[in-house]
């Protein structure tokens, strides 16, 4: 994998120089209010405060339609204090007003009483106004089987994007063209301002990478510490490394079949993970005809094991239901797994909306259908766990209604020292991502967890990891090694049955806060 990532950051540095450099900002944000907190605390984190800052929708004319962020806060408490520490989730599309009251309450209480750990909703999002949701129930469920094996199964999810992309033009096609990374990088600027803060702390998961690396771009000089968590491969943004995940969910989705064959005293399903993975999909192909409570069909059930994928507590879950189904022909469990891990609400319709919104919108998508279909028959044949599935999530984006910009060159010489964190097998920002980050970085330090594979790892029980993460955040300190990589930790172990066991762990709680897809 190393030797793999160390040819594609050689080759990361040619595809920079094609990238788009970002214009200034047309106004600085002078006129930016103060912001006036107030408690909004819950049981979970008592100290969180709320606030809300008019920002304009487009930055180029400041002085024209206004939009609302939804912030979120707790304050420091120490004598010592270095600043706003800005807090993202990744999506993009997530919501980031809880992770604040997360993130303080599991640093070193001595760290977090020294920052501001601020949240935020990311224009579009949540409890920011306006809040996109373009088409309601977009993923109510029975959808059609994701494999288009025939010209009907095709036509019927083309049908879908379409309607998804036709959908958000007819609501808010005066809104499209500033839901992007950039316009969201100038929002962050304007929330430092009004916090009066000369210079930032971010620290960023998953999505989060990219837009706190485009926001160094932009403001290099506003960088005080930056933390990226799971790291984006910003050139491969977004329709390249959507094709790398693919591959890499699939070696996630059999890493689960042989955790499954080990406890075979449990499920009962074999110890081979080959046979065990043939059952999986027959148990796919049983759902696609006839589907699991009238909710869980074929791409339903993809869904639903997907979340796997980013983090390996739910892998009893994921067990258990699947044991039920083949053993016992009980769909009950299965049913049950689909409305935990994979139904979409309310909250689901909005992030996705805002997910293609910056996506389709960031860097350009092919607009041949005859492209898609190749490239991802291609992959499917080695990777077919959900590389369709996830074709049709980004589907719209061949149909979107505004053009494309340019990705950002991250590239960047000019910052203090960075912190990178990054799992050997994390499949929705493959290992290799974060490789090119690191050298893209020049001052960044790269800390491997060697052998894991999920998706967000510090913050999550290994402290390891968090020693690191502390001792940036306290004084600036960073590993310096002498290869590609500046510190290695190990994984933690997988989750052993019962699902009991991973249902209090601080990994679940971080892992319900960042979400899937991103």
């Amino acid at each position: 994998m190393r030797k793999r990532a160390a040819v594609l950051c050689g080759a990361a540095v040619v595809v920079a120089g094609s990238f788009t450099a970002v214009p200034a900002e047309a106004s600085a944000p002078g006129s930016t209010p103060k912001l006036t907190w107030k408690g909004c605390g819950t049981t979970t984190y008592p100290t969180l405060q709320c606030a809300s800052l008019k920002v304009p929708l487009d930055h180029a004319n400041p002085h024209g339609q206004k939009i609302t962020l939804a912030l979120s806060r707790v304050p420091h408490t120490a004598k010592k204090y270095q600043g706003p520490l800005l807090v993202n989730p990744g999506g993009p599309g997530g919501s980031g007003l809880t992770l604040a009251g997360y993130v303080a309450a599991s640093l070193p209480k001595a760290v977090a009483a020294q920052y501001d750990v601020i949240g935020f909703d990311p224009r579009g999002v949540g409890k920011s106004k306006p809040a996109l949701d373009c088409r309601p129930g977009h993923f109510n469920p029975v959808r059609p089987d994701s494999v288009p094996s025939t010209p009907a199964i095709e036509r019927a999810n083309l049908v879908r994007a379409k309607a998804f992309a036709k959908a958000c033009r007819d609501k808010y096609a005066h809104l499209l063209p500033y839901i992007n990374t950039i316009s969201a990088v100038r929002d962050m600027d304007r929330i430092r301002h009004a916090v009066g803060a000369e210079r930032i702390n971010y620290f960023g998961y998953s999505y989060g990478t990219y837009l706190g690396a485009v926001y160094a771009k932009l403001y290099p000089e506003r960088v005080r510490r930056l933390v990226l968590d799971s790291v984006v491969d910003p050139t491969g943004v977004w329709y390249d490394n959507n094709l790398t995940q693919d591959y890499a969910f699939n070696d996630r989705h059999r890493a689960f079949m042989t955790w499954v064959a080990k406890y075979h005293g449990t499920y009962k399903l074999g110890t081979d993970p080959e046979k065990i993975e043939a059952k999986w999909y027959a148990m796919r192909a049983a759902l696609a005809k006839t589907p699991a409570g009238g909710k869980v069909g074929a791409a339903e059930l993809e869904d639903t094991f997907l979340p796997g994928g980013y983090y390996n507590g739910y892998w009893p879950y994921l067990a258990e239901a699947f044991a039920a189904y083949v053993n016992d022909r009980d769909a009950d469990p299965l049913v049950e797994a689909f409305e935990n891990f994979a139904a979409v609400d309310a909250s689901g319709d909005n992030g996705y909306s805002i997910y293609t919104s910056v996506e389709c919108r960031d860097a350009a998508w092919p607009r041949d259908w005859d492209e898609w279909r190749e490239d991802n028959w291609a992959v499917h044949e080695k990777a077919p766990f959900m590389t369709w599935n996830n074709a049709w999530y980004n589907a719209p984006c061949a149909f979107w209604p505004t053009e494309s910009l340019r990705p950002v060159n991250v590239a960047n010489g000019k910052l203090p020292p960075v912190l990178l964190f990054q799992a050997t097998g994390d499949a929705a920002t493959p290992y290799e991502g974060a490789v090119t980050v690191h050298h893209l970085l020049h001052r960044s330090s790269l800390v491997v967890e060697q052998g894991g594979g999920n998706h967000g790892i510090t913050l999550s029980g290994n402290d390891c990891l968090d020693k690191h993460l502390a001792a940036y955040l306290t004084d600036g300190t960073v590993p310096r090694g002498y290869d590609e990589v500046d510190a290695v930790c190990d994984a933690l172990p997988d989750p052993e049955p019962p699902a009991a066991t991973s249902s209090s762990s601080r990994g679940a709680t971080l892992h319900g806060l960042l979400g899937f897809r991103g």
